[in-house]
């Protein structure tokens, strides 16, 4: 019997999955830990504790759960947050935390500098991408300017997948999806590292090399089979961000199919038939040759659950604070009533890309509930979901298909409440494991054993959240609010 593992590193908690050649899920196991906030606008992991202490825990537990021989796994593949920006010394060794992907703001005035140097329309030609929170050349930038003895010191600039691909294997890789975040290092045209805009930031040499997800970065060595349970000589794939495990685990395959990942913030991603070029959404090419990615993500979506749980519901119990206040939210109706929230709590993303946005609750008065503030702060997520989809309605991408996934697919007040504001029916897959399954299945793929195509095999469409009709003018309304909330005070926001 064969098997493939996959594992993916989140932004509060590691996941993994054993899965046999039909797609059924043998063994699953997780981890939590902590997104590490040192200062505001600032978001940290750490590599070691975080990502490869996680990975070798959740290998050795599925393992151990499965019974399954390890020479008897075929494949691993991995994905994590991304992009993040991780200096490596010439052992590999970590140099600092990690800084994570958009939620961290830290270079904002190295984002502004490179604009100012190159041109803000050339970068967005040449990359393919606009520089935001989002970017990684900036924050290298930042660690040249305040962290001089760590750059000097930095042999590789490393992010999540390709930090455990060399813990595995001793290669540095990233797939071509992730490296395209590395703004203004990556040519979108020509598929590689470039220094046409800049110099300035890193030579290109300390950057690992680019790939497809699906290629072979090597194989577990003898050290790394120790410390994790795996069979030495295993093939371990590049490995991708996973978002984009994520996307492929519900069967986005085709231009006008659309993932929505309902996770510690929103992340989407939808395949397009050729680049599309716009400052609001981010590019990258998919995971495999030929094909192209349109992406867009909310800064906080998932962790203002978490944020309202630990300052609103402090007396709950963790393990079941969530289904409490789903039910205190039940005796709410559509529109809170009348509560409107900006989840602008790091900042925001796509569509408006502003790191001074904050977050707002608008319209209380003395006949609130806290079942009304929680059902806010879900429909806030709601608003900030369906003005990305008008952003793609722009730029005439609309969605065909857009497949859910994640943790929020569970929450059906949220759920519901995105199909309702946006009008839009959401198709959920029978496994929601995500991007860990995502990956089970690109291992697969990678060493010939599925075709792409076979996801579809291995993760059937179970359901759908279709917009109810009557809900629909509550939410017009209140979305119109939602959108003059934010321009009638941004710049009050700047402070």
């Amino acid at each position: 019997m064969k098997y493939y593992l996959g594992v993916d590193i989140g932004t509060f908690e590691s996941k993994g999955v054993l899965s046999d050649g039909a797609g059924n899920i043998i063994a699953s196991a997780a981890k939590p830990h902590k997104m590490l906030v040192p200062q505001a606008g600032w978001a940290e992991h750490r590599a070691d504790a975080d990502w490869w202490d996680d990975f070798t825990f959740i290998t050795k537990k599925l393992i151990a759960d499965s019974n399954v021989a390890p020479s008897d796994i075929k494949a691993v593949a991995t994905s994590g947050i991304g992009p993040c920006m991780l200096p490596v010394s010439a052992k590999g060794e970590p140099l600092m935390n990690a800084v994570l992907y958009g939620v961290d703001t830290r270079a904002a005035r190295e984002i502004d500098e490179l604009n100012a140097g190159i041109g803000a329309e050339r970068i967005l030609d040449y990359c393919g991408n606009a520089l935001t929170s989002q970017s990684v050349g900036p924050k290298i930038l930042w660690l040249k300017s305040n962290r001089p003895e760590i750059y000097a010191a930095t042999h590789k600039i490393l992010t999540c997948s390709s930090y455990l691909v060399f813990r595995l294997t001793g290669e540095y890789v990233i797939d071509h999806y992730t490296a395209a975040n590395n703004t203004p290092l990556y040519s979108a045209a020509d598929l590689k590292w470039s220094e046409e805009l800049t110099t300035k930031i890193i030579p290109l040499d300390r950057l690992p090399e680019c790939k497809w997800s699906t290629d072979i970065a090597g194989v577990i060595t003898a050290k790394a089979a120790a410390e994790t349970g795996l069979a030495a000589g295993t093939p371990v794939t590049v490995g991708t961000i996973d978002a984009a495990a994520e996307a492929l685990s519900v069967g986005v395959l085709n231009p006008g199919d659309m993932m929505l990942m309902y996770g510690s913030t929103i992340f989407i991603i939808a395949l397009t038939s050729a680049r599309v070029r716009d400052a609001r959404l981010w590019y990258a090419p998919w995971l495999f040759p030929g094909q192209h990615a349109s992406m867009a993500g909310l800064a906080t979506s998932g962790t203002l659950t978490h944020w309202f749980r630990e300052n609103l519901a402090r007396e709950l119990d963790p393990a079941d604070a969530i289904i409490k206040l789903s039910a205190e939210v039940a005796a709410s109706p559509a529109g809170a009533n009348g509560i409107t929230m900006l989840p602008y709590f790091s900042g925001e993303r796509t569509p408006i890309h502003d790191t001074n946005a904050k977050g707002m609750i608008f319209g209380l008065d003395l006949t609130h509930t806290r079942g009304d503030l929680f059902r806010a702060f879900l429909e806030g997520i709601a608003y900030g979901t369906n003005h990305v989809f008008e952003t793609y309605d722009d730029v005439g991408e609309s969605p065909k298909n857009i497949f859910a996934v994640g943790g929020g697919t569970k929450n059906r007040v949220w759920a519901q409440a995105t199909s309702d504001v946006s009008g839009k029916t959401q198709i959920i897959r029978a496994k929601t494991m995500g991007a860990s399954y995502g990956n089970a299945f690109l291992a697969a793929v990678a060493v010939g054993d599925a075709e792409v195509s076979d996801i579809a095999k291995w993760n059937p469409v179970a359901t759908e959240f279709k917009a109810d009709a009557g809900a629909a003018e509550i939410y017009r309304k209140q979305y119109k609010v939602f959108r003059e909330l934010y321009e009638r005070n941004k710049d009050l926001m700047k402070g």
